[in-house]
């Protein structure tokens, strides 16, 4: 079973219920993500000491991505409306849970780069600076 399978098994229910189990399995996995990202902004900040943020921010960007996908399959193979039991209101909240929790991790993953980068400047700095003292003297 390809991929492609899966998700469309998922976004239609599978075996397992009616069309609002798709729907509600985007939800929770852009909910999933919104909250991960949101962790791993907070690990940057300082604010948790525990866990590492890089890899918060990327499990925040697949979470985000899957749910996001799999709400988008769901909502091209429901049928109906709104309001006929599809779960088509759930798949369109779940999309933008699924885009905030790409663009939490997307942000963590930046500031975790840039903090990254900072520290290696800063540390050629001051390995530079006392060459060039050693240098000047007398």
């Amino acid at each position: 079973m390809s991929a492609a399978d899966v998700l469309t098994v998922a976004a239609e229910g599978g075996v397992i219920g009616d069309g609002r189990t798709g729907a509600n399995l985007a939800l929770g996995l852009g909910l999933i993500g919104v909250i991960t990202g949101r962790l791993a902004l907070a690990r940057l900040a300082g604010r948790i000491s525990t866990g590492n943020a890089r890899t918060g921010a990327m499990w925040a960007m697949v979470v985000g991505l899957v749910g996001t996908a799999l709400s988008v399959v769901h909502l091209a193979t429901s049928s109906g409306g709104p309001g006929t039991g599809n779960g088509m209101v759930g798949a369109i909240a779940a999309i933008p849970l699924g885009l905030i929790a790409m663009a939490f991790g997307w942000r963590a993953l930046a500031r975790s780069h840039a903090a990254e980068g900072n520290g290696d400047r800063f540390e050629r700095e001051g390995e530079f600076g006392s060459a060039s003292h050693e240098s000047s003297g007398p």
